[in-house]
């Protein structure tokens, strides 16, 4: 069984296509880089996947139910973009990353021991100990991030999503995120990992989806990289230039 299928999926917004028969299959343990310039419908992709948008036309399908089965069941996790989140919001790190385990929590919605471990543990694997019980506002922008990260290590999730998560950090978290990402797949989980950073995408990467509102191409990312390939998605000479995209 799979653990996404995307078939022919099409999603409007109003008469505006925002995807248009995309189809891919990603296999259990598998890190997926999903690659496309701004308006490719990356973050409509997620949205679709995760049961926040219904398509117009097409099926999903998450460790072979619907996604809003898989998201009831803390199957699939998200890590939105930064714009989609309020710092403002009086959450300390730690309860951040608790939200993941709501989920697994009994009807009282009180954690249990089991999940103060599992944030424990979470947040020690991001490096974020000794800043739970700050506000989450109060953390860097790579800081924040790893916070969201390890909200999705704390879910359990066997499907996790991340947008942009290498967006406006530093190379040392940068660092931190990719070799986590990489143990979450090493011990069987399916990542999809939109991000504009091709050259670091190969160190990622298990395969690549190239977007342009249809999926291009899927393959290992020295296969999809290549100058025809990127021409069609960004309409430039890739690998020598970093296109400026995001969701």
């Amino acid at each position: 069984m799979s653990a996404i299928v995307v078939e022919n999926v099409s999603v409007h917004y109003g008469t505006v296509p925002a995807l248009q028969d995309a189809s891919f299959t990603l296999e259990s343990g598998t890190v997926c880089g999903l690659v496309g310039m701004n308006g490719s419908g990356k973050s409509t992709l997620f949205k679709t996947i995760i049961g926040m948008i219904t398509p117009d036309s097409g099926r999903v399908t998450v460790n072979g139910g619907s996604p809003v089965a898989a998201r009831k069941a803390a199957a699939v996790g998200y890590v939105p973009q930064s714009e989609a989140i309020d710092w403002a919001f009086p959450l300390t790190v730690r309860e951040v990353v608790m939200t993941g385990r709501y989920g697994h929590l009994g009807l009282t919605r009180r954690p249990r021991r089991a999940d103060q471990a599992a944030v424990d543990t979470a947040l020690e694997r991001v490096e974020l100990t000794d800043y739970q019980h700050r506000q989450i506002g109060q953390l860097s922008g790579g800081q924040r991030k790893r916070a969201f990260v390890a909200r999705g290590i704390a879910q359990d999730a066997s499907v996790l999503l991340l947008d942009e998560p290498f967006a406006g950090v530093d190379k040392r978290t940068e660092a931190t995120i990719t070799t986590l990402l990489r143990e979450l797949a090493g011990a069987g989980a399916t990542i999809l990992v939109s991000t504009h950073d091709l050259h670091a995408l190969p160190k990622l990467a298990d395969e690549a989806v190239l977007l342009m509102r249809r999926v291009l191409a899927q393959g290992r990312p020295d296969e999809i990289l290549t100058p025809e390939n990127l021409v069609r998605a960004f309409g430039l000479d890739p690998l020598d230039r970093q296109p400026e995209v995001s969701s």
